[in-house]
């Protein structure tokens, strides 16, 4: 991980942003006073990846970030690792109660194209893909750095009063981080894999074997014997095709007979059908009496019908019995509204004295209440006085005439004008009962009046209606006779259409027995047609009885003849049929010889497909066979190899398990690692101190001031901590890269905050010149954060880091 630029807005101490552009520089060094913010710069660095900062103390402790007067804040990095360019963002936010937390936080992969002369601004804005956002960033850093936060604590980014975390670390936990530099796990997952592989191929081989056991008959005798069943299934092909064409022939003689059997069989069944029918005996003298029953009925229905005439001419000669009808009750509604019109008159003439009572008694109430209603207003008109004295003043203008007032007038108590309302309520109601009444009876004098006149129109109505026939009693006697009348012509026509329907019966039953006479003699020709080609003999169609017993006299001789010829035809075929039922049972059993399944019909059909599906299975068989033998040959060639590739993957397992390959592997590192060291701590000082591991891989120190003696690394003073742990931290940094080729991490930067003022100047001389040959390859980034004037000017990059009250400031210059 090689930082690009690192920007600052209201984080810690910087409260306007500020940009550290680092794309340039592969040594440089941050100086100023103390509390500054030297080592906030790192601590940006440290955020923005893990959202952590050593000096904090507890991991994942953020509210230390904003600055204090903010609200809000943001801390981004761009950096490259492992060729790739990235860019983490962590916004910070401050709520009303003044919780702090991570508003937000992204990693983004970015174009390495843009010039990171640009600025910041330019290569965040050139996103290439979004890599992990919110918790999940810090996961993916680790991912792209190779190095959980509390590692890189140790290797990239050594804080203030921490240098000898990793030299005084317990070995387990030591070993954990050489474990993710040197991706040991790498060897842990190929044991695996070399596992799960040997046990797959072992699988493979097994399966192969599975499959290769199912493969019965996949051997040279097995070959043989399917060769020798299809030559086999070829001749019997042939002598069944020869079998089967001698029973086509066979067959083709029984059909034959067969049909002239079945034709004798239905020349004798014609013959026997032939029967009269039971009503040809019969069926002339019905015909002669159904015609003379219609006759007869026919001349009935004429004398009848003549009757009905005579009887509808003596009604006619009577009148119209409508009018006559009419007339009889015009006389009784005559005699009804006489008497209505008597009874209604003098109920009109009441209804009139009434309505006349009534209009008296109406003028009588509404003369009463004009007299209240005036009574009433001379009561209000007194009232009124009465008040208007009461208020009038003596030399005051009077306010009706608007004269002034000389003496008041003698006052009295006014009338009572309640009593003078309700006079006036009861006289109205009186009236309106009154009124209501007269109404009613003036609408009852109405109704009356038209009733007495609609009654005396409708007699007149009836006196013209009666002009005609004035004497009721000779309406009803001709009434009378036209009833008589009628009943008679009703009687003689019931009797025609009696008669008639007798006459319908008789002719139908005529032509049903015509109808019967034809169906008959239709039967008669259709029986001898049946049997014409049998030779049948001609017939007098004149006398059904006659032709019948001439048909069937010549039936009988006929059928004698004709049943012992078929008699005779049967034999012939019952021949047929066994011989060819016994070569049938010669054919079968050859088949069954020969294992072949036929039907136990034995159909040339059916027979030829069993012998060509037998056939086509042999050919089958005998390819299945071959083809078995190959696959044999090719699953014995996988299970070797597949037994080989299971032999070499759990030898390798078994190589990267034995012996704890990872603490070996540790071991070497850790080993080459404390050599390196060592060889800088001796420069470091003085070649007083020496670093060597321990049976237990603890690192101890050698101290040649002491005759060599061998001590804890935790006896050093903190001057010799320092040395001892600088040297670990830049051999670390120099050697992790050749740590295990290709699949090692790459320590790209290491930063050192302070720790230097405790080096005597010839120590930190040798510091000094350890750290610039660390960086000359320019393959590496080295940034330091120191209070020693000596070590800044060595340096050839500078920050000045500054502050005043609106926070801090910081300016990159050259040495």
């Amino acid at each position: 991980m090689r930082p690009l630029c690192v920007h600052m807005d209201n984080f810690c101490s910087y409260r306007t942003p500020t940009s550290v552009h680092l794309h340039d520089v592969d040594y440089f060094v941050l100086v100023g006073p103390t509390g500054s913010g030297k080592s906030t710069v790192i601590d940006a660095i440290c955020f923005a990846l893990y959202g952590s900062v050593p000096r904090w103390g507890k991991e994942n402790v953020i509210r230390l970030a904003l600055a204090p007067s903010a609200n809000s804040g943001k801390v981004a990095l761009v950096f490259e690792s492992a060729g790739r360019r990235y860019g983490a963002v962590r916004a910070l936010a401050r709520s009303n109660r003044g919780v702090v937390t991570t508003r937000e936080a992204r990693l983004d992969e970015l174009d390495p194209s843009v010039d990171p002369a640009d600025g910041i601004e330019e290569m965040l804005a050139a996103q290439v893909r979004t890599i992990a956002d919110g918790d999940a960033v810090t996961p993916a850093v680790q991912r792209i750095t190779g190095l959980e936060y509390k590692f890189f604590m140790q290797c990239v980014v050594l804080p203030q009063g921490r240098f000898a975390d990793f030299l005084q670390a317990e070995p387990s936990k030591r070993q954990d981080l050489l474990v993710q530099l040197l991706d040991a796990k790498t060897f842990e997952l190929i044991m695996r894999r070399a596992g799960e592989e040997a046990k797959a191929a072992t699988a493979r081989a097994q399966a192969a074997g599975a499959q290769r056991a199912k493969l019965t008959e996949a051997d040279e005798a097995a070959e043989t014997e399917a060769a020798r069943r299809l030559e086999s299934m070829k001749a019997l092909d042939g002598r069944v095709r020869s079998a089967l064409d001698e029973l086509q022939r066979t067959d083709g003689e029984i059909r034959e007979r067969e049909a002239e059997a079945a034709e004798a069989a239905r020349s004798l069944d014609a013959l026997t059908a032939l029967a009269m029918p039971e009503d040809v005996p019969t069926l002339a003298d019905d015909l002669a009496a159904a015609k003379a029953e219609a006759e007869r009925l026919a001349q009935e229905v004429a004398r009848h019908e003549a009757t009905e005439s005579e009887a509808r001419d003596r009604l006619a000669d009577l009148g119209d019995e409508t009018v006559l009808q009419m007339a009889i009750s015009a006389h009784h509604d005559h005699t009804r509204l006489t008497g209505e019109r008597a009874a209604a008159r003098p109920k009109a003439e009441e209804a009139r004295r009434e309505a006349e009572d009534a209009d008296a008694d109406a003028a009588v109430a509404r003369t009463n209440l004009e007299q209240a209603e005036a009574e009433r207003q001379r009561v209000r008109d007194a009232d009124t006085a009465a008040d208007l004295a009461r208020r009038l003043t003596a030399g005051e203008p009077c306010p009706v005439c608007r004269q002034d007032v000389t003496h008041l007038p003698e006052r009295h108590d006014p009338p009572a004008l309640g009593a003078a309302d309700r006079n006036v309520q009861a006289r109205t109601r009186e009236l309106d009962t009154a009124q209501k009444r007269l109404r009613d009876l003036e609408r009852d004098l109405s109704r009356r009046e038209a009733d007495l006149h609609g009654l005396e129109r409708q007699l007149g109505d009836h006196a013209e209606r009666l002009r005609a026939h004035p004497d009721a009693d000779d309406v009803r006697t001709r009434l009378d006779a036209i009833a008589s009348a009628r009943q008679e012509a009703d009687t003689a026509r019931q009797t025609v259409r009696t008669t008639r329907t007798a006459l319908a019966k008789a002719k139908e039953r005529r032509t049903a027995l015509d109808a019967e006479a034809a169906r008959a003699l239709a039967e008669l020709d259709g029986a001898r047609d049946s049997v014409v080609g049998l030779g049948a003999p001609a017939v007098d169609r004149a006398d059904l009885n006659a032709a019948w017993r001439t048909l069937l006299g010549w039936r009988d001789q006929e059928a004698e003849g004709r049943r012992r010829a078929a008699e005779a035809l049967e034999d012939a075929l019952g021949g047929l049929r066994r011989g060819r039922d016994e070569r049938r049972r010669a054919l079968a059993a050859e088949l069954d010889a020969h294992e072949v399944a036929a039907p136990a019909s034995i159909e040339p059909e059916t027979v030829r497909e069993a012998v060509l599906n037998a056939r086509n299975q042999a050919e089958h068989r005998l390819e299945r066979v071959r083809r078995d033998r190959r696959l044999a040959e090719e699953l014995a060639g996988e299970i070797r190899t597949h037994e080989r590739d299971a032999r070499v993957a759990s030898e390798l397992a078994r190589h990267l398990r034995a012996n704890n390959f990872e603490n070996w592997l540790c071991g070497e590192a850790l080993s080459l690692l404390v050599d390196t060291a060592s060889g800088t701590l001796r420069e470091l000082s003085d070649g007083q101190f020496a670093l060597v591991l321990d049976g237990r891989n603890a690192i101890e120190v050698i101290d040649y001031a002491e005759a060599g003696l061998r001590r804890s690394v935790r006896t050093l003073s903190g001057g010799e901590t320092f040395q001892a742990s600088l040297a670990l931290a830049l051999a670390l940094s120099d050697q992790v890269a050749r740590f295990g080729g290709g699949a090692a991490r790459s320590l790209d930067s290491i930063f050192l905050d302070e720790g230097f003022g405790t080096l005597d100047p010839v120590t930190l001389d040798t510091v000094a010149t350890t750290l610039e040959r660390l960086t000359s390859g320019g393959d590496r980034m080295v940034g330091i954060v120191t209070h020693v004037p000596a070590l800044a000017e060595r340096v050839p990059v500078r920050f000045d880091v500054s502050r005043d009250n609106t926070g801090s400031h910081l300016e990159k210059t050259s040495t």
